[in-house]
């Protein structure tokens, strides 16, 4: 599914072409995962603002000229388990998977998505409903100034699960989904097995620093597509050509040469070296 670097990536895709349209006409496909939560037809008119990340959700605010101010309301974005945005200048007729589509003055918005896990929500703000409750657990950005070692140990004291399933219930800091929680715990040494209330300040700055740098990388990568993720100019992410352990069970560690490991966390594959990564 489109973790956070899959998200920031098609926000980066389209960001900056789509800031200043104004929208024209909107159309629904099959059902989402919620309710659109307002009419149509309301959209029509509002002029698209800057564009937006939290964890996975994208939030894209509308306003109404002559108003200008973020607070005017706007859509709540999720990609779900297999959704992808794509802008373009052409009028495509929708396919069965194609459940929104937003026609704008600078091109053809559409989700497409064939689980329809995904959704498209309006919220009068971020802090209005329904967004604040979708946000509101949400742990910190990982690339935030705030998150310090010293915080993101803290955080991690307070449970006793396993360090993998920490990092995946987004608390401690958001956006490390199971490829990168993986590949960052690799990277850091550190056995996924061990609960996260043991971990050491050293070891859990050293986690800090390598989950910056693998979301960082897989950004740059344009994240990873392991079915059907596109980023908003069609192109899938290549990082999944650079992992060091996910999906190579049984193969040999590029560092030490230890067959790479497959174990369930929580009904999520996890791999590991049992011979670089330590309790």
């Amino acid at each position: 599914m489109p973790e956070l670097p899959e998200v920031e990536v098609t926000r980066l895709s389209f960001a900056d072409r789509i800031q200043g349209a104004r929208i024209s006409s909107v159309r629904m496909g099959k059902p989402l995962r919620w309710p659109l939560g307002c009419k149509p037809e309301s959209l029509l008119g509002r002029v698209i603002g800057q564009l937006q990340r939290r964890g996975k959700y994208l939030w894209m605010p509308l306003c109404l000229p002559p108003r200008a101010d973020a607070d005017a309301g706007g859509l709540l974005i999720h990609l779900g388990m297999s959704g992808s945005l794509n802008l373009s200048a052409g009028q495509a007729a929708p396919g069965p998977h194609d459940h929104f589509d937003l026609h704008t003055s600078r091109g053809l918005l559409r989700l497409t998505d064939p689980r329809r896990f995904g959704a498209v929500v309006w919220s009068d703000g971020l802090a209005a409903q329904p967004a604040a409750t979708l946000l509101a657990k949400l742990g910190p950005e990982p690339f935030d100034p705030a998150l310090t070692p010293q915080r993101f140990h803290a955080k991690l004291q307070r449970s006793s699960v396993s360090i993998k399933q920490a990092l995946l219930a987004g608390q401690a800091v958001v956006g490390a989904g199971n490829i990168y929680a993986s590949e960052a715990l690799y990277r850091a040494g550190i056995d996924p097995r061990l609960p996260s209330n043991m971990l050491s300040r050293p070891r859990a700055a050293r986690l800090l620093s390598q989950v910056q740098a693998t979301l960082a990388e897989a950004i740059t990568l344009g994240g990873s597509t392991l079915r059907d993720f596109r980023d908003a100019h069609g192109m899938g992410g290549e990082f999944q050509a650079q992992a060091q352990v996910y999906g190579r069970a049984g193969l040999p560690c590029r560092r030490c040469g230890t067959p790479v490991r497959r174990l369930l966390q929580a009904q999520r594959a996890t791999f590991w070296c049992p011979g670089c990564q330590r309790r």
